[in-house]
């Protein structure tokens, strides 16, 4: 179970698994999902279908990390939440490409499961965030 903690005037998230301890910064552990998803699309074979699931998965996986680094600048709570939820988006692209790149065999399966799993968990700390960072804002609302 993980329960994520806004740190007083930041809107920078801690993740935290009650069975592990404190876990990475989500922004930690979206840049480096990104590395990996640099070298995996560095690493496909050179023909039309991988060329073209390779740019796609390639700006969707970078581009969730670029999310979240915008929504740690946000001025508002408002913002951050517009930011968190373009990150989501990215985030379940991804996973939806890396899928594909696996099923379509243009990578061994086993090569690419973990990165899989990481979309995936990533997704969903991303919609946590997202939904509380909407209750947070419709609380200060009323």
């Amino acid at each position: 179970m993980q329960t994520f903690f806004r740190i007083p005037f930041s809107f920078e998230l801690l993740a935290f698994n009650f069975e592990l301890g404190p876990m990475e910064r989500i922004d930690e552990r979206t840049y480096k999902f990104a590395l990996r998803v640099i070298n995996l699309v560095s690493s496909l074979p050179h023909n039309p279908t991988a060329d073209v699931l390779g740019r796609q998965v390639l700006r969707s996986g970078t581009s969730i990390g670029a999310n979240v680094e915008e929504a740690y600048a946000s001025v508002s709570s408002r913002e951050f939440a517009q930011k968190m939820s373009i990150a989501l988006k990215e985030a379940r692209e991804t996973h939806y490409w890396l899928r594909l790149i696996r099923d379509a065999e243009l990578v061994a399966a086993n090569r690419i499961d973990a990165l899989i799993q990481e979309a995936l968990e990533i997704k969903l700390i991303l919609a946590k965030t997202v939904m509380t960072s909407k209750k947070l804002k419709g609380k200060s609302e009323k």
